[in-house]
């Protein structure tokens, strides 16, 4: 159990999974720098929250819903989250009739990505609402705007293995205070923080740029 001023961000998990100096430069180092992307998926999540939370039959949505797992450690907010009536589900809800299934359902701007970034920022969503409704979830969605399409995504061991993972490891970055050394990759094109990173750099470049700037310090 983690007490509450110690939770970390759900979304943080999402920029763990894509690369751990990218997570430790926003949540450590407090950089962030905003595009016409991040822009974007930040106006459409807005768009989102603003909305009402409504019921159709036997449908109930709820918006911008607190979260939070003490389990792990990680709290947030979902998108959207979705209760659907059906006489094989167990979890009652207040004012209600009938049992429900929990659907949640996390919005992004772009397209499906190959990485599993935002998978697991779903499945951590849904071990939050598994804990506080105590209830079981099988799978939840992945809006993607530029598609307007949903992508299915099943809640399975090895997806559950891998958040849990990711919260633990995320915590163990906050606690260590340590921004990890670029690695270059292919995923670099696709961060906004590519400028504030330098992973054109290796590890032993920026050793030597701080023992020089050390150096010239002691003068």
């Amino acid at each position: 159990m983690h007490p509450e001023d110690q939770f970390v961000p759900i979304s943080g998990l999402s920029q763990l999974a894509f690369c751990e100096r990218r997570c430790a430069l926003i949540h450590l180092e407090q950089i962030w720098t905003e595009n016409v992307l991040t822009a974007d998926g930040r106006l459409m999540h807005e768009k989102v929250h603003s909305n009402e939370d409504e019921t159709r039959g036997d449908l109930r949505i709820v918006r911008n819903l607190p979260l939070h797992s003490k389990r792990l450690g990680i709290a947030g907010y979902s998108d959207v989250v979705e209760f659907h009536r059906n006489e094989n589900a167990t979890l009652q809800l207040p004012k209600h009739k009938g049992t429900w299934f929990v659907y949640p359902v996390e919005y992004k701007r772009g397209t499906k990505k190959s990485f599993k970034s935002d998978s697991i920022q779903l499945c951590a969503q849904a071990l939050c609402l598994e804990e506080m409704l105590q209830t079981e979830i099988k799978e939840g969605a992945l809006f993607y705007g530029k598609t307007k399409s949903r992508a299915n995504v099943i809640f399975d061991d090895t997806l559950r293995t891998k958040t849990e993972y990711l919260a633990l490891r995320f915590h163990q970055l906050m606690d260590s205070g340590e921004t990890p050394p670029p690695k270059a990759g292919t995923h670099c094109k696709q961060c906004s923080l590519v400028d504030d990173c330098m992973p054109q750099l290796s590890g032993k470049a920026l050793l030597y740029i701080d023992k020089m700037l050390e150096q010239t310090l002691a003068q």
